[in-house]
């Protein structure tokens, strides 16, 4: 037991203390801080940035007046409308509205910007579209309290009938939830899945696992490994939640903020417990066989191609989980959630929106669990022969050599 933790320990203390780590863990710190903060950056630079946009406008009354007044920035031009082009382009005004009657008697409009922006005059199209409608009206002479009530949007209201069903707002709440730990469960099993092959491989490469294998059996090696990255994990996920309540402590009374749009501020414990013990147990599924493949190589570069099967597995229900999102019941989404490579992300994702009887959690989480184990003894004893092995034959190949070199021990 004690080889168990000194190989933990070295394998811990190198990982935290490489420069990658310390500039990942920091580039990401930074990153929350800021989209925790992102609507007080915004309006900081908003207010120190360029004035009220402007927007000229050529038109006959009573529309020109009507149109100066519901536009932000709207001016009336005296001019002719080429000259007001060139103002435009000469960087006076941000736009130019030409409006003139159609063949109907209605106003039509023609927006004129020196280049196309993501919003392409939204605003000076609404407020030209409210003036047609109050010109429309009074030519039907329609009252303009008659024209607000029919224009007022339909009072409207879901509610679901099945008891203990997540309303609305919760569901809402729960999806941004569940959308967030998806990425960080998909971005932790990639990381650490390819650290650990990674980790054995370089060991096999300069020859280290020699010398440790006549002191240290080769499973408590492996699972040695595993568990000192997993706290690698827990020690930069654990700096990244402290850094997000920092930045939610930061946001929550600004108006507004990314914090209160998602929903945030008040999270559903429930749905992150699940998210913490999901990513426990597919962790160490993944894990396991991140480190049985990684022995099967001796080359740095063939660890990355011989990974490549496990991080197909991981895109794949990756994908199975974002479309689980709004097709928590559907047959395909329900059948993969009991498939112990896709559970962790699937049937997560299937019990934050969805509604999931508990037979069901208990089932896949056997399921899965039965699995880690299975892998874990499959696991060991191809390591046990893997770690021995330098040929670069195909993957069946190595792997039935190490289950015959295994043997042999």
């Amino acid at each position: 037991m004690n080889k168990f933790f000194v190989i933990l320990s070295h394998t811990y203390t190198n990982r935290i203390k490489s420069r990658a780590f310390i500039i990942t863990t920091l580039l990401t710190i930074a990153a929350i801080l800021v989209m925790a903060n992102i609507q007080t950056i915004m309006d900081t630079f908003q207010e120190e940035g360029s004035g009220e946009s402007t927007t000229a406008i050529i038109a006959e009354e009573p529309v020109a007046s009507a149109l100066s007044s519901s536009i932000t920035g709207g001016e009336l031009y005296e001019g002719g409308e080429e000259e007001a082009k060139k103002a435009v382009l000469e960087g006076e005004y941000d736009g130019l509205l030409v409006v003139e009657e159609g063949e109907n008697g209605l106003p039509e409009g023609h927006y004129y910007m020196d280049q196309f922006t993501s919003s392409s005059g939204a605003e000076v199209r609404q407020a030209l579209q409210q003036v047609k409608a109050t010109i429309a009206a009074e030519e039907q002479e329609i009252s303009g309290e008659a024209l607000s009530v029919i224009s007022s949007p339909v009072s409207f209201e879901t509610t679901a009938l099945e008891e203990g069903a997540k309303s609305e707002e919760e569901l809402n709440q729960a999806r941004v939830i569940v959308y967030i730990m998806l990425f960080v469960m998909y971005l932790a099993v990639v990381m650490y899945g390819n650290i650990i092959a990674t980790e054995v491989t370089t060991e096999k490469s300069s020859r280290v696992m020699e010398i440790l294998i006549s002191s240290v059996s080769p499973v408590t090696q492996m699972f040695a490994k595993i568990t000192g990255v997993a706290l690698v994990g827990v020690t930069q996920i654990g700096l990244f939640i402290l850094a997000g309540f920092l930045g939610i402590t930061f946001a929550d009374d600004t108006e507004g903020s990314l914090i209160q749009m998602a929903g945030l501020s008040n999270p559903d414990w429930g749905v992150i417990s699940y998210a913490v013990l999901f990513f426990l147990l597919g962790y160490f599924l993944y894990a396991t066989l991140a480190a049985m493949l990684g022995s099967l190589v001796s080359r740095v570069e063939d660890a990355q191609q011989i990974v490549t099967p496990m991080m197909m597995l991981v895109i794949a229900a990756f994908f199975l989980a974002i479309s689980a999102l709004s097709t928590p019941e559907a047959t395909y989404i329900i059948i993969a959630s009991y498939i112990p490579f896709f559970t962790p992300f699937v049937m997560f994702t299937r019990m934050g929106v969805g509604d999931v009887a508990l037979w069901e959690t208990l089932v896949s989480l056997g399921l899965l669990v039965g699995t880690i184990f299975l892998l874990g003894i499959i696991g060991a004893r191809i390591y046990r022969g893997g770690v021995l092995m330098y040929s670069s034959a195909s993957l069946l190949k190595n792997v039935k050599e190490a289950m015959q070199l295994s043997k042999k021990e």
